[in-house]
């Protein structure tokens, strides 16, 4: 668009390239590559401006005038933007076909330990730790298809109508692996506890659940990364689901906000970027929370018994790991 190469900090983040704390390339680790900064585009903040749209271009567009090109951000980073997580502590969980759990950070915090990412935010000064999970709502996509529902909210509207309690049946959500905490690519899902008695709906909630308790997971991460919380935002097509964000608020213990449009946060998020690109607003400005549509709190007995379910689950995970491997090496 601009005629000139440039990134983001947000996307630059995600190569090892780059001295986060420093928001610059670092030398060192070009030369560890056999590269160095004249093989690296421009570094520019999300919110700045990275060039304007080339006249050629713009004719071609149909695009009149000179058109700032912001330096955008990656869709984690332009979601919390959108949602207005943008100072330190601000967090939320996205339930997209993946889901994250990220929280804001007003400095540097790697933990390479706990398997959390620590990125460079899409605002200067600020960065992000995150849980990065390969199965979020994408696990509700695969049971619609596995029992036959062709409308999913008619499938969770059946499946809140007949949940009394946490699921009999235990479900890990690993349809595609998984990352945060494991990093086992060999991992696979599974429902335990499967009788005769076993209905769609019965399928349904324990597949809600297990993604859920991948979200504690990745709370348990933070909490040992010394992050506590009082609540959390929920964003994503999966944060549609006021029933589903209901079974999160009991299984993580706290209260999940949802905001009005927040499925469309990512989008939101890079049109922000790109006013304060054209107009050099301050994030302050133009980063407001959007408007709450509903908290969704938990209940004391449910989140009892959802932390004994969860051990289970995590005991689970533990008896099938070696067995994943094992079974991959066989294919």
């Amino acid at each position: 668009l601009t005629g000139e190469a440039a990134t983001d900090m947000s996307d630059a983040a995600g190569t090892l390239w780059l001295d986060q704390a420093a928001r610059d390339w670092s030398d060192p680790i070009l030369a560890a590559c056999g590269l160095d900064r004249a093989a690296m585009p421009r570094l520019v903040e999300g919110s700045a401006s990275s060039g304007t749209v080339l006249p050629g271009v713009a004719k071609a567009l149909g695009i009149a005038g000179s058109v700032v090109v912001a330096g955008g951000a990656g869709d984690a980073a332009a979601a919390g933007i959108g949602i207005g997580a943008v100072e330190n502590g601000d967090a939320f969980v996205s339930l997209g076909t993946s889901a994250q759990f990220f929280l804001t950070d007003d400095r540097y915090r790697p933990d390479p330990g706990t398997l959390l990412h620590a990125f460079a935010h899409a605002l200067p000064g600020r960065w992000f730790r995150m849980a990065a999970m390969l199965n979020g709502a994408s696990c509700l996509d695969f049971v619609a298809r596995l029992v036959g529902a062709g409308d999913i909210a008619a499938l969770l509207a059946h499946t809140e109508a007949a949940c009394r309690g946490p699921s009999r049946l235990l479900f890990l959500p690993y349809l595609s692996g998984e990352r945060t905490p494991h990093d086992d690519p060999f991992a696979r899902g599974v429902f335990s506890g499967l009788d005769l008695d076993c209905t769609p709906v019965d399928i349904c909630q324990a597949a809600l659940e297990g993604v859920a308790f991948s979200l504690l997971e990745a709370r348990g991460l933070m909490e040992r990364a010394g992050v506590g919380l009082a609540s959390i935002a929920a964003v994503g097509g999966g944060a549609r689901s006021r029933f589903w964000m209901q079974i999160l608020s009991h299984v993580l213990g706290l209260p999940v906000v949802r905001y009005r449009g927040s499925e469309t946060g990512p989008a939101f998020g890079a049109a922000r970027l790109a006013r304060m690109a054209l107009t050099s607003e301050q994030p302050a400005d133009v980063c407001a929370k959007p408007a709450v549509l509903d908290v969704l709190r938990p209940d004391p007995a449910w989140t009892d018994a959802y932390g004994e379910r969860f051990q289970k689950y995590r005991a689970l995970y533990r008896g099938l790991k070696p067995e994943f491997r094992r079974w991959r090496a066989d294919l």
